[in-house]
């Protein structure tokens, strides 16, 4: 199960590395950690795993959102 999930994140951070939406790629970003945190949680590192999911999926995600805005993001 967990080699599922390291080809799901390997997938979503590819995606975001080579789409040219930002929004798109930040979307991905954000689904990319919450499935490291879940790889953490089945691991059995409840900390990491909060951690990863307050900061990289929480935190992370509304501030590169926040910038988009500010940016006046175009559709292509």
């Amino acid at each position: 199960m967990i080699t599922v999930l390291l080809v799901f994140v390997v997938i979503g951070s590819a995606y975001a590395l080579f789409s040219r939406d930002l929004l798109h790629s930040t979307i991905a970003l954000s689904m990319t950690s919450v499935v490291s945190a879940f790889i953490f949680y089945l691991l059995h590192a409840p900390d990491v795993a909060i951690t990863e999911a307050a900061v990289g999926a929480g935190l992370s995600t509304v501030i590169f959102l926040w910038i988009i805005k500010q940016t006046g993001r175009s559709d292509p």
